[in-house]
């Protein structure tokens, strides 16, 4: 008799862009259900929905960190691993994201800093309209989240001319492509159910992309 499973890998999903129509906010919804239909349990934030200072030592002496950083360190402490689509800014992360790891790393309550990042699991991509796809920026967010205790996945994925590769739907016109962003997903809920101890039922193979379905 096989025992019921009472956890799941639970994951932050999550675009380091603002923008209300980003298409790494797009992006990162294609690599989310992936994850989901591997058996995790994801949740999907917004980081416009945390806005805070920049990052000011004087300004954290005087009044601590921001209720929204502590919002969102909390979020990242409570799940194992991190969906992560982060545009490129100049070749590098955007400013967004940065400061909300700048914030969210610092230690608070007698809690270590990087308590939200030790030993968590990443996996990266990027949307840009450019050929790279937003790739120079990605090499910067694996530098910072590796700096910090983040195990980062070599596998990544870098969509060029992003703002051709979008139907309507939300669904990516290469079906193809849209495999490959949602096995992004489905390799982060397989690896932390690996390293949590977990078992998967993924969904079968042959009605992920069952175009009768109701979705």
């Amino acid at each position: 008799m096989t025992s019921m499973r009472t956890t799941v890998p639970k994951i932050l999903a999550f675009a380091g862009s603002a923008r209300k129509a980003s298409l790494n906010k797009r992006l990162v919804r294609v690599a989310a259900e992936g994850a989901r239909r591997a058996g995790a349990d994801v949740t999907e934030i917004d980081l416009r929905d945390f806005p805070v200072p920049i990052y000011d030592g004087d300004l954290e002496a005087e009044q601590g960190l921001p209720p929204k950083a502590r919002e969102l360190r909390q979020l990242l402490v409570e799940h194992q691993g991190f969906l992560i689509a982060s545009p490129e800014y100049n070749g590098s992360i955007p400013a967004l994201l940065k400061n909300l790891i700048d914030w969210t790393s610092r230690a608070v309550d007698g809690q270590d800093g990087l308590a939200p990042y030790r030993n968590k699991v990443a996996v990266l991509m990027s949307a840009s309209p450019g050929s790279y796809g937003g790739l120079r920026g990605l090499v910067h967010v694996r530098a910072i989240l590796g700096n910090i205790g983040v195990i980062v996945l070599p596998e990544q994925l870098a969509v060029g001319k992003a703002h051709e590769a979008f139907s309507l739907d939300g669904s990516m016109q290469n079906p193809k492509m849209q495999e490959s962003v949602e096995t992004l997903g489905r390799t982060l809920a397989t690896t932390l159910a690996r390293l949590h101890g977990i078992n998967l039922y993924e969904e079968p193979a042959e009605r992920r992309h069952d175009p009768g379905r109701l979705p």
